[in-house]
């Protein structure tokens, strides 16, 4: 089983579209914090920064120094399951996608916990911005969402997803007034256009 420490964030809990994406980020030790110096918050970075620190933290992956996993979440299974279920799931599956051991040190940002079974964990107020473990998995969870939302973007060319991913911007509410939903709308968060 792979120990060190892991940092756990998420991207896409309030857009109107799309999924809910977990990133998790495995690094083997204490000393591989070095390779994250600089990291910060993926919310206050520019999408070309963001979209560096992915490329150096998938390379650190092919390096053998990290391992990280990202879980997404449906939209229907969003509506079905609630926000809550939804964040635990995923972050259940990205810790059994890293063959995480129980007492291994967990840092998860904001309201985010793991199972119970995993003894040795932190939620960490604005951990994004403070912790680099947790940082990189911010950043590996809204860069993997906004790539998914530019791809399915062509197949719904009304709602331009490719600018806004999902969120309840001015622009993407005018396309639902115009078009109504589409298939990857979560309809528990458009109540008011159903």
């Amino acid at each position: 089983m792979d120990r060190g420490i892991i940092g756990i964030d998420e991207a896409g809990r309030g857009p109107l579209a799309g999924p809910l994406s977990v990133g998790a980020v495995c690094l083997f030790d204490e000393y591989a914090l070095d390779y994250l110096s600089g990291v910060t918050d993926s919310k206050i970075l520019t999408p070309e920064a963001r979209m560096m620190w992915k490329k150096r933290i998938v390379r650190l992956q092919e390096e053998g120094k990290l391992s990280f996993s990202v879980t997404f979440v449906a939209p229907g299974r969003i509506d079905s399951w609630g926000m809550t279920k939804s964040l635990i799931y995923a972050v259940e599956k990205n810790l059994k996608n890293l063959n995480t051991a129980y007492d291994t040190p967990l840092f998860l940002d904001g309201s985010l916990y793991a199972p119970h079974i995993y003894t040795n964990q932190a939620t960490i107020i604005r951990g994004d911005l403070t912790e680099p473990i947790i940082s990189a998995a911010s950043i590996i969870a809204k860069v993997y969402r906004d790539e998914y939302m530019g791809r399915i973007a062509p197949m719904y060319p009304q709602y331009c997803f490719e600018v806004h991913k999902g969120y309840g911007t001015e622009m993407h509410r005018d396309a639902i007034e115009k078009y109504g939903l589409c298939p990857i709308h979560r309809r528990s968060f458009c109540k008011r256009y159903i």
